[in-house]
């Protein structure tokens, strides 16, 4: 995809640009690279499905930097990240499926308001006294309905799977940073799936691929330090109003945009 009227490395550079800071907002929230590149895309007058394909290109890329910056910063629980894997993967395949032959505008504001409940239920936990949850969280279903959702809307992995593990009041970093780690084989099967479906993708959207991924991978260590040296309240106050702002966007544009 090119934009008329600019220079070939000035859409590269646009993108790398919108990449970065979609990247900084994920890796250090746990969350909306694939929400905030998506909308972008879509503005330009992309279809729904192309964009989400452009999307999860790039973050085949940039979930593996971000995964492994969470790595080496100490932000992942091994356990979780296995229990997300499978079922994301399952999730993702068929959302990716679905999205090239159906419209996804009907289960938009749907997501939307799930996650709008989510966010209001992290931001009333941020101001409660800390409770830690016990053991290690299963959840096989959310990352079912994650994988599937973050196929269909071009982004969901970390507003769903995120968003929910953290209002269940457990550690907000490791939560993040497991998450972002579990991600890359989801985004990686979503693509796959896209690839198959959409055999000239590469050729014909590689500028806004690059762009994404460039900028994406270049702020990810950064975005993982952030992460591990913000104090617990002040992100989940973040997470919360972040998924809150982002959701009331999408209910509004789906409904009277």
């Amino acid at each position: 995809m090119i934009l008329n009227d600019l220079p070939l490395s000035v859409n590269v550079l646009l993108f790398a640009l919108v990449g970065f800071i979609a990247q900084m907002v994920d890796g250090a929230l746990g969350m909306a690279y694939g929400v905030s590149s998506n909308t972008l895309l879509l503005s330009l007058g992309l279809p729904p499905r192309i964009a989400s394909a452009c999307v999860h290109t790039a973050e085949m890329f940039t979930t593996a930097a971000s995964g492994l910056s969470h790595f080496r910063v100490g932000n992942v629980n091994k356990s979780l990240v296995l229990s997300l894997i499978v079922p994301g993967v399952v999730g993702g395949v068929a959302g990716a499926y679905i999205l090239t032959e159906v419209p996804a505008d009907i289960i938009k504001p749907i997501v939307s308001a799930y996650l709008l409940a989510m966010g209001a239920v992290i931001l009333l936990k941020a101001f409660r006294k800390a409770q830690t949850a016990e053991g290690t969280p299963r959840p096989i279903l959310l990352a079912l309905v994650g994988g599937f959702l973050d196929a269909i809307g071009g982004g969901g992995w970390g507003p769903i799977v995120t968003s929910t593990l953290v209002a269940r009041g457990h550690e907000p970093r490791f939560m993040i940073g497991s998450v972002n780690a579990a991600e890359f084989l989801v985004t990686t099967s979503e693509a796959i799936t896209f690839f198959i479906a959409i055999p000239l993708l590469l050729r014909d959207h590689w500028p806004a691929i690059v762009g994404l991924l460039l900028g994406g991978v270049i702020a990810a260590p950064l975005a993982a330090y952030i992460c591990k040296r913000l104090p617990a309240k002040t992100l989940m106050i973040m997470v919360g109003v972040l998924i809150i702002l982002l959701s009331l966007r999408t209910i509004y544009l789906t409904l009277w945009g």
